[in-house]
């Protein structure tokens, strides 16, 4: 939804109605992930996309339908053998998508995650996709220190203990900026649909809860020529990018447009400024990546010293296999342990052959997603296995759904 926020927030302050869809699970070979949004408003004007294309038009259809009577559905979409052209997915996958209709002023949970999510605040917003008909699409909007909306309008109910264990669980998906499905007792207890005595009519609720959080970090050390080709990709994965060097005739705004930041200063002050100061949070993010492509050791040695030590989640160096072994030799002598050393990937990149800046910048990014989603940095025809690794394999369709298709 975080994409679309900003024409969502227009919507709500206008005071006008739409259904939002968003993808909450996924398996097999579905084009988008879940989270994956798209939006109608009650003119009929649509935003976003839930798979690219093969079922917008049903998706469509199904908000459309629950502005007109207000009902939240789930619904699964899926190949179909008899007619690869019906609605479905020919790719082969698995869609679950939950429809919701929002009506401004009348949901405090939807009308606070809908204004932090605009305004860049982070915010989980937790929606019960499953569960007794009294609660589905109910919505909390839980922050860091506070949460907005509530299980129960009319007033104290038994679901108290739920509200509570929801909140709890939807901090800890924001504090670690991830999606997922969250399945509870009624009583707030951790469950699963197939545990014995919890199916749907003992009253398991099933929370789809999105993360929404700044943009991730990707911090680029040295302003060469092959750096303004790694800002650029990153930007295009959507990191927010910042490069840092300590030479200014190299780090300017001019040489680097596409960065969000330009920073002249040592490497390793740099980051040591970071951390003590208020990013440090975000620096640590276990989605934050170091590029050092300065290849010098009077810059990398004490800026790798410090960035192996941090709970990041990529950090890669240029240079030659000579340059690399020497490195680590460095890092030895100043103290690190080959458990912090095996962190570091060096030469950065994947071997695709690359030459130029460019190649090499996508080589980079490769790796770069590699790492994150688990990727086996193989050809997809060489393999016959899944071809997402990250997301989770949702079990058999749930009772809820309407329909299979």
């Amino acid at each position: 939804m975080q994409d679309i926020a900003e024409q969502l927030q227009a919507w709500h302050a206008s005071g006008r109605s739409f259904a939002v869809a968003t993808v909450v699970g996924v398996s097999g070979s579905a084009p988008r992930d879940p989270g994956a949004a798209l939006a109608v408003d009650a003119a009929g004007e649509a935003i976003g996309s839930v798979s690219g294309g093969c079922v917008e038009g049903a998706v469509y259809e199904l908000c459309r339908q629950a502005i007109a009577d207000g009902e939240p559905v789930l619904e699964r979409f899926g190949y179909s053998d008899e007619d690869a052209f019906a609605v479905g997915l020919t790719c082969g996958g698995l869609l679950d998508v939950f429809v919701q209709p929002v009506v401004p002023g009348t949901d405090a949970g939807l009308d606070a995650g809908i204004a932090y999510i605009a305004s860049g605040t982070p915010v989980a917003l937790a929606r019960v996709i499953e569960g007794p008909a009294g609660l589905l699409g109910a919505t909390l909007a839980v922050t860091a220190d506070a949460h907005h909306g509530t299980l129960a309008p009319g007033g104290p109910t038994t679901t108290g203990a739920l509200e509570r264990a929801v909140v709890a669980e939807a901090r800890a998906l924001l504090d670690a900026g991830r999606t997922g499905r969250v399945v509870l007792a009624l009583d707030g207890r951790p469950c699963t649909p197939s545990d014995p005595g919890l199916g749907e009519e003992q009253g398991t609720v099933t929370f789809f809860v999105e993360a929404y959080v700044p943009a991730p970090r990707m911090i680029v050390f040295g302003a060469i020529d092959f750096a303004a080709a790694v800002v650029r990709i990153g930007k295009f994965l959507g990191y927010r990018v910042t490069v840092c060097d300590a030479r200014p005739v190299f780090a300017t705004a001019r040489r680097f447009p596409d960065a969000d930041e330009v920073v002249v200063d040592w490497p390793h002050r740099y980051l040591d400024s970071q951390l003590a100061g208020p990013d440090r949070a975000a620096l640590l993010d276990g989605r934050t990546v170091l590029c050092v492509l300065t290849h010098d050791a009077k810059f990398d040695i004490p800026l790798l010293e410090r960035a192996l030590r941090l709970p990041v989640g990529f950090v890669g160096a240029m240079g030659s296999r000579r340059t690399h072994l020497d490195r680590n030799a460095r890092l030895r002598e100043v103290g690190l342990t080959e458990a912090e050393i095996a962190r570091l990937r060096s030469p950065i990149g994947l071997d695709l052959g690359a030459r130029t800046p460019e190649e090499t910048a996508v080589a980079v990014a490769a790796e770069i997603v590699a790492s994150r989603r688990g990727g086996g940095c193989l050809p997809l025809s060489a393999g016959a296995g899944p071809i997402h690794h990250d997301l989770e394999r949702p079990g058999e369709p749930p009772a809820a759904l309407r329909r299979v298709v």
